[in-house]
């Protein structure tokens, strides 16, 4: 097996370009796999940051947005009340000699 590549920057430049044991096409296959490699570190470096701390611009959207939605549930169940509350008593008394046989309360 060849050394690691060194601390430097891994996507400037191949470390394993000049070995002696390594063909070209070796060096180049080893080169992109040692950049697939950081780029995977990366990506778990950052995975991780999120997860760690909470996005508070994001945290501060979604309790607007929960405060509005129970903003709107409660206009909602409000209206509903509304429109039950509108309904000529006739109509309720309508339905009872229509032969129906719910029973109400």
């Amino acid at each position: 097996m060849s050394s690691p590549p060194p601390a430097g920057n891994i996507f400037e430049e191949n470390p394993y370009e000049n070995h002696l044991s390594l063909s070209p096409v070796e060096a180049e296959v080893l080169w992109e796999y040692a950049k697939l490699a950081q780029n995977v570190k990366l990506v778990t470096l950052k995975t991780r940051k999120l997860m760690d701390e909470p996005d508070q611009m994001l945290v501060s959207r979604l309790r607007s947005l929960e405060t509005k939605m129970g903003l709107v549930m409660v206009l909602f169940k409000a209206s509903v009340w509304n429109v039950i509350n509108e309904q000529p008593v006739d109509a309720m008394n309508a339905s009872e000699t229509s032969g129906d046989t719910t029973i109400r309360r």
